[in-house]
């Protein structure tokens, strides 16, 4: 997950070095399907879906190792568990409910030790009678045992059948001597902005708790992966919601409650449920093999912007710009080539890089796909045959100038550029395969450094002629200075290859 200054996104997962907590379970009634809710008084009376869907809402207990890392999102600080110590034990006084020993604030209850096994609190759903169970990957993902806790307080040791990291979602399987109630996915598609929905889950390891809100927005994209198309609701969710589902105004689940932001770990009504849409195919998946298959093309690829887009003479700046290409992947044997805009993919749009991670992930390998392409200035069509998912083999290099040869002019566009000398080769440990003229600096507040260049980099690139020296760079940076149009540069950093566009007007 990933963190900001301004605020804090977080996983769910409640993660103590103690005990389970405190679990309230409603009365177990079985599954069934309901209409919309009444309203009451002019409020809208949730209590009919409230009791035909949580007893398929389960508490998610996990083990971990002693020591293990069980990431930052989910950790309490030590004043988060003074406080919610404090907080369960007044709970537990309020009303009556007794503290287990060694339970935060109740008796036997020790301080944590370095070495101690630490507890994480989530929830799931059931999704069948034989005891398939949804939930977070990263309340699961490392644990060493699961203990599912069902609504009628029976507690039921989990195995984790499969889980998918870049989407968040876990399978797990109890068993059980009798059916046990279940709910269904619902469409996602179809849910509008502005409709009624009602989460259930284990909020601070309290469980059984329903809160209910609306969908504030749909198709969020908050930088957790490469799969964001998130369910905004301002229903309340905290840590331990994690796993948890959202429900439609029928009981169907259309969402699994995933993150929040907030600048305090608590609700501030800006929660983030994972789609049915996605999450059902990656369940079923799991459900067979246990892992995901998806497709790779194999390219590295970066959105369009107007200045990339004028220097290629692109109309508009929709699209997928492929920026490296994987060797001996499905791209390189389709004979697509870096510097190309990816258009459509078997004939839809590709309007933005997530269209093209999503639509190509979700191909089996091994499929053929028409993949709509932008070249030269006329478009251009090529077959590719999917590949399977694979480990990114990509070098890791660090950029570094300081052995390079700093023999070169500084041009209008704010950079120095210098032969890829073998002590330089040596000082940023790249092989021969590795062309271009090297950035030995750039000016400050020149359009490079406006653009993000820095010493180290490589230029690989300017227009649509790949450039191997300093002169040869220079000469051609000369030439589209000449043009009047912002100038395409492909760059090397680090293993990685981009293209930025520097308009010559700034130059």
């Amino acid at each position: 997950m990933t963190k900001t200054k301004s605020r804090i996104l977080t996983a769910l997962a409640l993660t103590t070095a103690l005990t389970a907590p405190v679990l309230i379970a409603p009365m177990f009634t079985a599954p069934a399907a309901v209409a919309a809710a009444p309203t009451v008084s002019g409020v809208q009376d949730f209590s009919d879906l409230a009791a035909k869907v949580t007893p398929a809402v389960v508490n998610v207990a996990v083990t971990m190792k002693a020591g293990g890392d069980d990431g930052d999102e989910t950790r309490m600080s030590s004043d988060q568990q003074k406080q919610m110590e404090e907080f369960m034990q007044k709970f537990a006084e309020r009303f009556g409910v007794p503290m287990q020993p060694g339970q935060p604030g109740g008796p036997g209850a020790k301080p944590q030790r370095p070495n101690h096994k630490g507890q994480a609190v989530g929830t799931g759903f059931i999704i069948d009678e034989k005891g398939w169970i949804v939930t977070n990957h990263h309340v699961v993902g490392k644990a060493d045992e699961i203990t599912v806790t069902m609504s009628d307080g029976r507690k039921l040791p989990a195995k984790l059948m499969g889980g998918d990291e870049k989407t968040d979602i876990a399978l797990l399987k109890v068993e059980s001597n009798k059916p046990l109630p279940y709910v269904s996915f619902g469409d996602a598609g179809k849910v509008r902005v502005g409709q009624p929905v009602m989460a259930v889950g284990n909020p601070f390891g309290l469980g059984g708790t329903v809160t209910t809100g609306i969908v504030s927005a749909r198709g969020r994209d908050i930088q957790s992966g490469p799969f964001d198309d998130y369910i905004q609701t301002d229903a309340a969710i905290n840590r331990g919601n994690s796993g948890g589902p959202l429900f439609d105004m029928e009981g169907r689940v259309i969402g699994i409650n995933t993150a929040i932001f907030s600048p305090s770990g608590g609700s501030v009504g800006l929660g983030f449920a994972i789609p049915s849409s996605l999450a059902e195919g990656v369940v079923a998946q799991l459900k067979v093999n246990g892992k995901i298959e998806r497709g790779l093309l194999g390219v590295q690829i970066q959105p369009l912007n107007e200045e990339l887009a004028k220097s290629m003479s692109f109309d508009g700046d929709k699209g997928a710009l492929v920026a490296q290409v994987t060797p001996d992947s499905a791209a390189m044997a389709a004979g697509i080539k870096s510097g190309d805009v990816i258009k459509s993919v078997d004939g839809k749009n590709v309007d933005t890089i997530r269209d093209l991670t999503r639509m190509i992930s979700s191909m089996k390998p091994g499929t053929s796909a028409k993949i709509g392409l932008w070249r030269d200035g006329k478009d251009v069509t090529v077959i590719a045959k999917i590949g399977g998912d694979q480990k990114d083999e990509a070098k890791v290099i660090k950029a570094s100038a300081d052995k390079a040869d700093k023999k070169a002019e500084p041009l209008s566009y704010g950079v120095s550029l210098a032969p890829l000398s073998k002590e330089a080769r040596q000082g940023m440990k790249l092989d021969d395969s590795v062309k271009g003229a090297l950035i030995a600096s750039v000016e400050a507040g020149s359009p490079a450094d406006d653009m993000g260049l820095k010493a180290g980099d490589i230029l690989q690139q300017v227009g649509k002629e790949a450039v191997d020296s300093p002169q040869m760079a220079a000469e051609k940076l000369k030439e589209a200075k000449n043009t009047g149009k912002p100038v395409l540069m492909k760059v090397y950093r680090e293993g990685m290859t981009r293209f930025v566009a520097i308009s010559p007007r700034a130059a």
